[in-house]
């Protein structure tokens, strides 16, 4: 594929997955023999991973792994992901908002049609056997929101990606089910639609590369608070779309870090405290940061964009706005912006791990200390 955001999309992932390899959960999901779904489980695990707002899905987290352990070389891998990543993004953005409204997890019910796109392209599956491992993969669709805040969501994408693996493997084998069956059983099932790509306008140019290190839902939130905190404003009130605190919807205290990545009133009373999260800021539940969050209301409004944030005084005086917070498409980092991400991430591991086309995908996942 031309079109270098793909590659951004997969270096953000890849370094994301360097750090995130010695959290818990990707810890236990590489003790299973599955290269896909540890690597999968890595890349998703601290939530820093790149997000498609109009599915609500992240979609380099399924396709990435499933690209790189079966390519042979870098190029064939992202021209994989590409694949995936259109695949995964059109299914997720017909399926929304009705997915979250089931409470199920987009990146995980969509992921495996992803992974299956990207993998039978580097099987170098015909039509027919292609639309037979969307189908299968469609088949097993399924990870729920209830899994926020544990090790269970990253677990769950690891799940599908290793799970559209399969299918792709299994058509490749001879195995056939028949798609438009599979697609009504879908819908019937989570309430979502099936649509492939070239449908809308391409996934890629709605993605987001993430400034903060936890669910998209509470940037806004946390750019506003970053505001405030600039102004020296005390917030009383977040007012938010519905969606985000469906997504957010851990109150003010968080039990532990993984918590705390999904609850808009901490992460305000912390960014008010001590500035934006970065991966530290996860490690454990800031005592001072829980007792001011429950001093902070959360309130919704549908009429404002899915990811914006007011912050109120208790007056109702408005503090500050976000309506596209940093890393959004409208706001997208900068290519210093970027590499300060990366290198915070994993140092100069990675520099230049993408940019030869003809270099050995395993020299990569070696490189970021991942399985082929």
């Amino acid at each position: 594929m031309a079109d270098p955001r793909y590659r951004t999309a997969l270096l953000d992932w890849l370094a994301c997955a360097v750090r995130g390899a010695e959290e818990r959960a990707a810890r236990a999901a590489g003790s299973l023999d599955d290269p896909v779904a540890a690597a999968a489980t890595a890349g998703h695990v601290l939530d820093f991973d790149d997000t498609y707002l109009l599915g609500i899905a992240h979609l380099t987290a399924p396709t990435a792994p499933a690209a790189l352990v079966l390519a042979g070389t870098v190029g064939e891998a992202l021209d994989a992901h590409a694949a995936g990543f259109e695949a995964m993004g059109a299914l997720a953005r017909a399926s929304h908002p009705a997915l979250y409204d089931r409470g199920l997890h987009p990146t995980a019910v969509c992921g495996g049609v992803g992974a299956a796109v990207a993998a039978g392209r580097l099987l170098e599956l015909d039509a027919e056997a292609q639309r037979s491992a969307i189908a299968l993969a469609l088949l097993g669709a399924g990870g729920l929101r209830a899994a926020f805040g544990s090790d269970g969501k990253a677990l769950q994408v690891g799940w599908a990606a290793a799970a559209g693996v399969r299918a792709a493997r299994l058509a490749a084998a001879g195995a056939r089910a028949p798609l438009e069956a599979a697609a009504r059983g879908y819908a019937e099932a989570t309430g979502g639609q099936y649509a492939e790509p070239g449908e809308t306008e391409p996934a890629i140019e709605r993605n987001w590369i993430k400034a903060w290190p936890c669910c998209l839902q509470t940037h806004g939130s946390i750019e506003a608070a970053g505001l405030a905190r600039e102004a020296g404003a005390e917030p009383a009130v977040v007012v938010v779309h519905p969606l985000s605190l469906q997504a957010a919807g851990v109150g003010p205290e968080p039990s532990d870090g993984l918590q705390a990545k999904f609850s808009i009133p901490y992460l305000i009373a912390y960014t008010l405290l001590h500035g934006s999260p970065t991966i530290a800021s996860f490690e454990a539940v800031d005592p001072e940061a829980t007792r001011r969050a429950e001093a902070i209301a959360v309130r919704t409004d549908r009429g404002l964009l899915e990811s914006e944030a007011v912050l109120l005084d208790a007056s109702g005086a408005e503090l500050a706005r976000v309506e596209a917070a940093l890393g959004s498409p409208e706001r997208p980092l900068d290519e210093a912006g970027l590499q300060r991400k990366i290198s915070g991430l994993v140092g100069d591991r990675l520099a230049g791990a993408l940019d030869d086309p003809e270099r050995p995908a395993a020299e990569v996942l070696a490189l970021a200390g991942l399985r082929a």
